[in-house]
């Protein structure tokens, strides 16, 4: 028999139980060293990762049922922007609109002295195009031109005008000078569509 092993068997019996007691504590604590404590330490990471997950996971899904009204509200703007840009004429249609407001004019009645358009202004994605305008006519003849010209499928604004009045005789009613400048837009086709607060504030 091996010396060490008999000199254990010969001590005393709580010597030999301590020892054993000592000896199991050692492989428990080697056991909690290696292994017990490295598990505990990737379960943890694991738990963290898995709560994050689940933030994720639940971010995600509320999201995706936001989804559809996302969409819908996406779908509704580039609708309001389609619409919004159907008022904006393209460089090929800027004679046609010119015509119009001319016709406009003559239609109701007016006098027109002078129409004479100016230089383009380029505004972001589109571009102001002015149109000086002097004519004459009645009170009601004026009010049906500007009403006329409120009702064209495209933008246009009446600025600065400026009335004079001319008087049409005992038995004629008052004749107005107006002297005016007409604004329309034109879309700039090469442009980036960005819209702006000025193009939001564009009105008839």
């Amino acid at each position: 028999m091996n010396p060490k092993v008999e000199m254990i068997l010969k001590r005393p019996a709580y010597q030999r139980l301590l020892m054993l007691l000592a000896l199991l504590l050692l492989i428990v604590g080697l056991f909690v060293w290696g292994v017990f404590l490295p598990q505990v330490e990737t379960y943890a990471k694991l738990q963290k990762q898995s709560a994050d997950l689940q933030v994720k996971l639940d971010s995600d899904r509320r999201r995706a049922d936001n989804l559809p009204r996302f969409k819908a509200e996406y779908d509704k703007m580039l609708a309001q922007l389609d619409e919004a840009l159907k008022q904006l004429p393209n460089g090929r249609e800027i004679p046609e609109l010119l015509t119009s407001i001319s016709s406009r004019a003559k239609e109701s009645g007016l006098n027109v002295q002078s129409f004479r358009p100016g230089v383009e202004k380029p505004i972001g994605f589109y571009a102001e195009v002015p149109v000086s305008l002097k004519f004459e006519g009645t009170f009601h003849q004026v009010a049906n031109f500007f009403y006329a010209v409120s009702q064209l499928p495209r933008i246009v604004n009446i600025n600065n005008v400026k009335i004079g009045i001319k008087s049409g005789g005992k038995s004629e009613a008052n004749i107005l000078s107006v002297d005016c400048l007409a604004i329309t837009f034109r879309f700039l086709e090469n442009s980036v569509v960005k819209p702006t607060a000025k193009a939001k504030g564009a009105k008839k």
